[in-house]
């Protein structure tokens, strides 16, 4: 597995390359270069797995933990050191698969969408260095390594959605992505900090007498780790900066959106999930609560959106709180009483990377077709793009969790879990199923059927996109259509031993039942050119409707903390005495200084007698001193 290096080191060249370079070359040699070199890193990625996979388990019944490479990086005493290298594990092997194969895609669509727009190359180079980062933390061999390419991930995704630099609203959406995942990446910080203390190691597999005799300190430091996923994967309270993301290229949300920054905080808990459910199991739930409000709250937003990259960015951060709910309810890290829920999660993080990419994807032709976000620009876009329309249906069907798509057979094992875990949460997250199948058809209605706006497709008829954007499209919805088969368990599980899948008859019955029903809605509501009963409810629940569209006010509660209370409460009068008292303090002293300056000059007049007087007057006044004294 000596090869696995190059997984990292080629995009890292094609980044430093594009971006010394980029200008030099023409648009299209900069996009051949950093698509060649994904191409590369994909074919690197799905040979590890074969041979990884293939290699099948060890004496022990379990896939074996590889390190191809591991060297001591920074040595801080005799057993604590932070290291780089590679592991290969089932799921950072799986998440190889998963990442290369979105950033391949979005990077053979962006030819199409990106066609001469200015900074071409700059782009493609921004493209790499995400996608090595992300590569890079999925690999790391300890929390530290991890951590570095965390931060890694944070700055490539402030360059991708502050691409567009000459508009304010990207400007100010990077700078809010930045800094709200900052704030969550202290505690992330300070977690990794307390953990190495009494730990005795950055490690993923510590000693566990010295965990044992940490007490409290270990899911202390776990939960603050959670506080970092939290961030990255846009949980409540901190999911403000995703829906803003979107002021990005339409193909860095599907990146982000779909297989790389938001499944960081998934992928973290479940890195350290022996850890969460040996030593800090009530921190763990805490996940699931938190992942479920998120779910519930995001999905009712999406119901009422009208833009349609923000109606799928609330659709990824609900989908993000199924995964990290399946994580949150497992009891035990064995699979057949409790670790149900951590292949459940990790199978619907693999599919979800591809439908939701592919909803992207559609919705950047789309946009391509009509220069316009908002669905009221749209209507009736099934005539125009058959491609877009089959492959969007597909991806929608499957999120909605409708037998055979990959959709269905991931999110009813997460169902099973929360059912088994409570059934009160099994009820709760079916009922977000049906939110999710609901506000999905919603969208899709809205786009492909509908009113058409004729007066705009007067001035410009919308169209099929370019075979480069097109062929991506066809290629997830062929994963998305035969992901469900894979026999998932087979490689990744809780312990390591292989799970046989076992649909639960009643969970099927209820989740297909509950999401037919809500398609079925939505059809009702919104298949027809006028949509009386959706303005009905509109108006007559006009008040949560308002709330529900500005997001419950969670931004503008924000904007209230920061700019009434911390910046006029509290920055405003540390300012002011940082003028006032500070600078006035050294101001005081500068004139007192400058004052006695010129009280004393005549004393350097440069006279010789001048300076012969004061000599002996200052001899004279020090004999004086010391007769004094003595």
């Amino acid at each position: 597995m000596d090869f696995t290096i190059l997984i990292l080191v080629l995009p890292l060249l094609s980044f430093l390359v594009l971006g010394l370079a980029g200008t030099k070359l023409k648009p299209g040699a900069a996009g051949a270069i950093g698509t060649v070199v994904l191409g590369a890193v994909t074919v690197l990625s799905y040979l590890t797995a074969i041979l990884y996979f293939g290699a099948g388990r060890n004496a022990e019944g379990i896939f074996p933990t590889l390190m191809p490479y591991n060297a001591v990086w920074l040595p801080i005493s005799q057993t604590l050191h932070i290291d780089m290298g590679i592991l290969l594990d089932p799921i950072s092997v799986m998440m190889l698969v998963v990442i290369s194969t979105v950033s391949l895609m979005v990077h053979i669509y962006s030819f199409g969408y990106m066609k001469g727009e200015r900074g071409f190359q700059r782009y493609y180079a921004f493209l790499s260095l995400f996608t090595m980062s992300m590569l890079g933390l999925v690999v790391a061999t300890n929390i530290f390594q991890m951590y570095l390419f965390w931060e890694l991930v944070g700055v490539s995704s402030y360059l991708l959605i502050g691409f567009y630099y000459t508009k304010p609203e990207a400007i100010a959406a990077s700078k809010k992505a930045f800094i709200v995942t900052r704030f969550a990446d202290l505690g992330f910080l300070i977690g990794i900090l307390f953990y190495g203390y009494y730990a005795g190691t950055f490690s993923f597999t510590p000693d566990a007498q010295l965990l044992a005799a940490a007490g409290t300190m270990i899911p202390l430091a776990l939960g603050l780790m959670f506080i970092g996923g939290a961030g990255k994967s846009a949980m409540f309270p901190l999911h403000i900066w995703l829906p803003d993301a979107m002021e990005g290229p339409t193909p860095v949300s599907a990146l982000i959106h779909a297989a790389t920054m938001v499944v960081a905080g998934v992928y973290l808990v479940a890195r350290m999930f022996p850890l969460y459910i040996g030593y800090a199991p009530d921190v763990l739930h805490w996940v699931a609560y938190i992942g479920a409000f998120t779910a519930l709250y995001a999905a009712v937003v999406a119901c009422v959106q009208s833009d349609i990259k923000r109606v799928l960015a609330f659709s990824t951060i609900s989908q993000i709180g199924f995964m990290l709910v399946a994580l949150g309810v497992c009891t035990s890290s064995d699979p057949h009483t409790g670790g149900l829920g951590y292949m459940a999660s990790m199978f619907h993080l693999f599919t979800h990377a591809m439908f939701k990419a592919l909803l992207f994807l559609c919705a950047g032709c789309i946009i391509h077709a009509v220069h316009s976000n908002e669905m009221s620009a749209m209507g009736g876009m099934r005539k125009y793009m058959p491609v877009t329309h089959i492959t969007f249906l597909v991806a929608c069907l499957a999120i909605a969790g409708i037998w055979p798509l990959s959709g269905f057979f991931s999110k009813d094992e997460i169902l099973t879990a929360c059912f088994a875990f409570s059934p009160l949460m099994g009820w709760v997250m079916t009922g977000i199923a049906g939110l999710t199948a609901f506000y999905m058809f919603r969208l899709y209605y809205g786009i492909f059927w509908g009113k058409e706006n004729k007066e705009l497709h007067a001035h410009h008829t919308p169209h099929e996109a370019p075979a480069t954007m097109t062929v991506p499209l066809v290629v997830l919805a062929v994963i998305t259509c035969v992901a469900g088969f894979i026999p998932f368990g087979d490689f990744i599980s809780s312990d390591g031993e292989a799970y046989t899948i076992h649909l639960d008859g009643g969970v099927v019955a209820i989740s297909l039942t509950v999401a037919i029903a809500a398609i079925a809605l939505a059809t009702w509501m919104y298949l027809r050119a006028k949509q009386p009963v959706a303005d009905r409810l509109a108006t007559t629940f006009s008040g949560l409707h308002k709330a529900a569209y500005h997001r419950f006010y969670i931004d503008e509660a924000y904007q209230f903390v920061t700019h009434r209370i911390i910046f006029g409460c509290i920055s405003r009068p540390i300012a002011w005495f940082d003028r006032h008292v500070v600078d006035g303090f050294m101001n005081l002293l500068a004139r007192t200084t400058q004052s006695a300056a010129l009280g004393i000059r005549f004393m350097q007049s440069g006279s010789v007698q001048r300076y012969c007087i004061w000599f002996f007057a200052g001899t004279l006044g020090l004999t004086l001193l010391l007769l004094i004294l003595r």
